[in-house]
């Protein structure tokens, strides 16, 4: 990208639950535009796949292991980067999780299980990256939202809970370190081709609905949130803090 302000060469990236599915197309996009990409997720196998698969596009990737829901294991990680001198520079907080159920019917375990998934790991590892950025006076956090950070939909509660928190994570986030140098955004997908909603396209009611309650009459590409994720990593948002952009082909602005 040569001196483009959407330039990240020299910044390393830290993108949670990017084994797949969305987390892995931000962390590719990000790649593309120079950034030194950190994978993150649970299973092993997925994250050396992942990686692989971008070492052949001779990206610059290594992995990190942990849990998000597991405070110590984030704590023990950022204290390896530290160890490493390894700074993170941009953050994404992607890792999350559905449940489906309707609210009577729902156990509070599952409810706290989507709850810490979703949105106290955000709080717990954005903390321990603003922290660093903050010594450095500089940093991009990229909390990732969605259509239920402002609408809600029956049967997936704690995850539209836990969406609209973020929303307002984001927003606090900025409040408090804006002036520490580090601008904190998101990003609202909507319906997207993943396997996290695989169950609904595969239903052919639901896939219609989709279809004709988004003006762009079709489901998102994960690789279509990439370009928003490199504007607000680089230098190009560096005056634009606590926003949350939609990527939904238009669902969100029509009746």
């Amino acid at each position: 990208m040569g001196n483009s302000i959407f330039d990240l060469s020299g910044r390393t990236a830290l993108i949670t639950g990017s084994s797949r599915g969305l987390g892995l197309a931000i962390a590719e996009g990000l790649a593309d535009a120079g950034a030194r990409i950190i994978l993150n997720g649970v299973s092993e196998t997925r994250l050396a796949a992942a990686a692989e698969t971008l070492r052949g596009k001779s990206h610059d990737v290594q992995t990190a292991r942990f849990d998000v829901t597991d405070e110590t294991a984030v704590t023990e990680a950022f204290t390896r980067f530290d160890a490493e001198d390894t700074a993170i520079d941009i953050l994404v907080n992607n890792a999350g999780i559905q449940f489906r159920k309707p609210m009577l019917d729902l156990e509070t375990a599952d409810w706290q299980r989507v709850i810490d998934t979703n949105l106290t790991s955000a709080f717990v590892i954005g903390r321990e990256a603003a922290k660093r950025m903050a010594k450095r006076g500089h940093g991009k956090i990229i909390n990732i939202g969605s259509l239920t950070s402002e609408l809600a939909r029956a049967t997936v509660a704690p995850y539209t809970v836990a969406k609209g928190g973020i929303k307002m994570l984001t927003k606090a986030m900025a409040a408090e370190w804006g002036e520490l140098g580090i601008q904190t955004n998101a990003i609202g997908p909507g319906y997207m081709v993943t396997d996290m909603n695989e169950a609904l396209l595969s239903n052919p009611d639901f896939d219609a609905w989709v279809k004709a309650r988004t003006p762009m009459r079709r489901w998102g590409q994960p690789d279509e949130l990439a370009g928003t994720a490199v504007y607000l990593a680089s230098n190009a948002s560096n005056y634009v803090s606590g926003q949350i952009i939609y990527i939904d082909g238009g669902m969100i602005s029509v009746l």
